[in-house]
C-alpha cells in the first residue's frame, strides 16, 4: 500500500500502526507538502496537491492508496474530492490524534476512516 502524505511526517511507529489496522504492508510513502497560499482558491490547489502524488493516471485506478490529508479541513476536503476524480472513489484516510501526555507533543494513528464505505452506507439513507 502507497501512503500519500499530506501532513506531518510519519515516523516508523506510525507505520507499523498503519500495518496492524490495515493487515496490509507499506511499500512506500510520498511526503507531499502542504504549504498552501490562503488568498488563493483552494479548488486550485487540489490538483496540484494530487499532481505532486507523481502518479500516472493507471496508477490512480489501480495502485492500493492509502492519504494522510492535510490539517487544514478545507484543503482536505478540495483533495478528496479531487482524488475521487482520479481514483473513482474515496480512497481510505489516516487520523492521526495527540498522543496523551506526551512532552513533546506526539502524535499516534487513531483510525484508518474508510471513506468509500462511509459513502456507500450514506447511499441507503437517501
Amino acid at each position: 500500500m502507497l501512503i500519500l502524505n499530506y501532513s506531518h511526517p510519519l515516523t516508523p511507529a506510525h507505520l507499523a500502526q498503519i500495518e496492524a489496522l490495515t493487515g496490509a504492508p507499506v511499500t512506500g510513502v510520498r511526503d507531499i507538502p502542504t504549504q498552501l497560499d490562503l488568498d488563493t482558491p483552494f479548488a486550485e490547489h487540489a490538483p496540484a496537491l494530487a499532481d505532486a502524488a507523481g502518479l500516472t493516471p493507471a496508477q490512480w485506478q489501480t495502485e492500493a492508496l492509502l492519504v494522510v490529508p492535510p490539517a487544514l479541513n478545507f484543503a482536505a476536503a478540495a483533495l478528496l474530492a479531487e482524488l475521487h476524480g482520479r481514483c473513482g472513489y474515496f480512497p481510505p484516510i489516516v487520523r492521526l490524534k495527540p498522543t496523551p501526555g506526551a512532552l513533546p507533543p506526539r502524535y499516534e494513528v487513531a483510525e484508518i476512516i474508510d471513506l468509500q464505505a462511509i459513502r456507500q452506507a450514506a447511499r441507503t439513507r437517501r
